[in-house]
């Protein structure tokens, strides 16, 4: 697993989604606070490319704004339908930023 820093942690909204574009990627970075880590997804929805960093988070469920599809961010598995799915990257957070791989992918439960 290689991982290459992607953003500061403090440029990412706690409890919420922030926009990185990254290697020719659209990338959804989700940070939380108890216990801090991060989770690296698709920025994209699959539905209609809804903006995931731009939806509504709870718990560990992210609501497209688009048209309100749901992802649990733990699995990347939409909440409506185990065929839709967003891409998970491995993630963490090391020296106050994000570190991530975008090459690798986090296996879904």
């Amino acid at each position: 697993m290689t991982l290459e820093k992607l953003i500061d942690l403090s440029r990412c909204h706690a409890e919420g989604g922030t926009f990185v574009e990254f290697q020719a990627r659209e990338l959804a970075v989700f940070r939380f606070s108890s216990p801090e880590r991060v989770i690296v997804i698709d920025n994209a929805c699959p539905h209609s490319a809804g903006n995931l960093s731009g939806g509504e988070v709870d718990g560990s469920i992210v609501t497209c704004p688009s048209h309100n599809w749901q992802f649990d961010l733990e699995t990347g598995i939409c909440t409506h339908t185990d065929m839709a799915r967003v891409k998970r990257y491995p993630a963490e957070i090391r020296d106050d930023a994000v570190w991530v791989d975008v090459e690798g992918q986090v296996d879904s439960i």
